[in-house]
């Protein structure tokens, strides 16, 4: 991880915001879901993107019944569908 060079403080409600340099760079608009992860000590902030419920693969990820699905394992369910 390379730091940003840049230091914001926490408001009263827990935000903090992002600079605008940042948000163009990454290409994040107002609205735009923002995924929050943890790893040891550090906090992680990616833009979200879908990813499989099986095998959390973000490659090829569509939705069914308001989940998402990779091909893979798509393919792999309708295999073992037609095996039985």
């Amino acid at each position: 991880m390379k730091p940003a060079g840049v230091v914001r403080k926490v408001d009263q409600l827990g935000r903090i915001v992002l600079p605008k340099s940042l948000r163009k760079r990454y290409q994040m608009n107002e609205g735009d879901p923002v995924e929050i992860l943890v790893s040891g000590d550090h906090i992680i902030l990616e833009r979200y993107r879908p990813r499989c419920v099986f095998c959390g693969s973000l490659d090829q990820v569509s939705d069914f019944k308001e989940r998402h699905i990779c091909n893979q394992c798509l393919v792999e369910m309708n295999q073992i569908k037609e095996t039985k």
